[in-house]
């Protein structure tokens, strides 16, 4: 299979694959739409961080696109529905750069509570300034998370380590580690904490969700992060906020516009504002952090095309099963309706074939199933489950 790695994704993805037996490309920055049906002709699996978009247009455009790996948390630059629909199985890293977000968001805070930007621009500047002045320690301080997730719920206990007193909001009930205290909705935790810091996920509802009105709710001189995603924050509302002294500053390191590649321009409206930290999206931009998601990345694309193995995929259902050697293995992606299964094994018996074992899994509007063969596949077995209406992909492995 043929291999397209997008956005400097970490070396040892390419040298897993290519140590396969795959075929590898590998291109520096992210690509448009046309950019990227162009450069996917003849690609069977494609790997990329959060600038390139995998649209349906781009998907429609190549149905020969099997996998799609996402060298990082999130995958709404991805149309999953479509992705779905197409037989295209998509892979993540949920947890690989938790360690990496959390580590530079406390970072922040820290630098935030010290002022230690405008220490830095003065000292820079000639200017020594050692005022205690609007500096505090984070001991004792209440930090607010919005999102408690993978990384949200991290964050609270390295915080608490740290002496802090944590709350958090998230839509769904989640479980309070340590000492957290849940808050039962968005306006007590900004009513409440000092410090707030936004984890939530790129689902199309958290566009726009926290602007003038939430800033207006935060404690005065509060400090502000947002280390999930650019279209989340009202950047203008923070920016009249900074500028009034009603937030006394603000990490921010995700943008809803983002260059491409490095070395690009970047404009925004909160640059050269005192005590704010702006970063490139480097959240997760560690030597770590990166090694770790493309070593599992590459793993889950390596073991899909092997084997079939769609474990932690975001957008079909779960199974994984190692091959047995000498075996046939079918993997059929249908519509979730029932009787698939049934349909499938009266093709299989019709063809005089024997079934070792057979696995079903359902998620949604789509099932797959994974059927080991003792035998050979008779010449128009896969056509016919080709034909079967509920079909949306077959592919046929078979081991030495």
């Amino acid at each position: 299979m043929k291999v397209l790695l997008l956005e400097n994704i970490h070396d040892v993805a390419r040298d897993a694959l290519t140590s396969a037996g795959f075929e590898v490309e590998t291109r520096s920055g992210a690509l448009d739409e046309t950019e990227l049906i162009s450069a996917l002709e003849g690609v069977d699996l494609l790997g990329i961080r959060s600038k390139t978009k995998v649209t349906q247009a781009v998907i429609q455009a190549r149905p020969e696109l099997k996998a799609v790996g996402a060298f990082c948390i999130g995958t709404n630059q991805i149309d999953l529905d479509a992705a779905a629909q197409a037989g295209t199985v998509v892979f993540n890293a949920p947890f690989s750069n938790t360690r990496s977000v959390v580590e530079l968001a406390l970072g922040e805070i820290i630098a935030l509570a010290r002022h230690l930007t405008d220490k830095n621009a003065a000292l820079h500047a000639g200017v020594w300034d050692k005022s205690a002045k609007g500096a505090h320690e984070v001991r004792g301080r209440t930090l607010g998370i919005v999102g408690y997730g993978n990384i949200g719920a991290q964050l609270s206990v390295v915080a608490e380590a740290f002496g802090m007193h944590v709350s958090f909001y998230d839509l769904e009930d989640k479980l309070p580690l340590g000492n957290a205290t849940k808050c039962n909705s968005l306006a007590e935790l900004l009513e409440t904490c000092e410090t707030i810091t936004l984890h939530v996920d790129g689902r199309a509802g958290n566009a726009g969700t926290f602007g003038a009105e939430q800033f207006a709710k935060m404690r005065p001189r509060s400090l502000f992060l947002n280390l999930s995603r650019g279209f989340v924050v009202d950047l203008e509302a923070l920016r009249d906020n900074l500028v009034s002294g009603h937030i006394a500053g603000a990490a921010v390191d995700v943008f809803p516009s983002e260059p491409k590649k490095a070395g690009d321009p970047f404009e925004n409206c909160l640059q050269g504002i005192p005590n704010v930290i702006l970063t490139p999206h480097v959240g997760g931009s560690t030597e770590e952090a990166q090694y770790d998601i493309g070593r599992y990345v590459a793993g889950k694309l390596r073991d899909w095309a092997d084997t079939g193995a769609t474990s932690m995929s975001v957008n079909v259902p779960a199974v994984a099963a190692p091959v047995a050697v000498g075996s046939t293995r079918i993997l059929h992606l249908h519509k979730n309706v029932p009787g698939v299964l049934a349909r499938v094994n009266t093709i299989l018996s019709e063809g005089d074939v024997n079934i070792d074992s057979q696995q079903l899994s359902t998620k949604g509007e789509y099932g797959y199933a994974v059927t080991d063969l003792a035998s050979g596949l008779p010449a128009d077995t896969e056509q016919r489950l080709r034909d079967l209406p509920e079909t949306v992909e077959v592919r046929v492995i078979v081991t030495a």
